[in-house]
């Protein structure tokens, strides 16, 4: 009996040694605002009421954690 996982893992990289820098870069991307909508989404579903900025202001929070957001930002506005 073989290792079908490994076997996939193998293809994969093969694919991925073959691709492209700029469509694995677009692919980076591409995941990368995929995961910002998700986390808004989460955000826009727990603070229902909040405004676009704010929205924008706890993802960057989120995103940055709490102490560098405080650098960059200050506090959170309260519109």
């Amino acid at each position: 009996m073989y290792n079908q996982g490994h076997e996939a893992q193998q293809v994969l990289n093969e694919l991925l040694q073959k691709m492209p820098v700029e469509r694995k870069i677009r692919q980076v991307f591409s995941a990368y605002a995929t995961g910002r909508e998700l986390a808004i989404a989460g955000i826009r579903q727990r603070h229902p009421q909040a405004s676009d900025s704010q929205i924008w202001h706890l993802w960057a929070q989120q995103h940055l954690g709490p102490s560098l957001f405080r650098k960059v930002y200050g506090k959170i506005p309260r519109e």
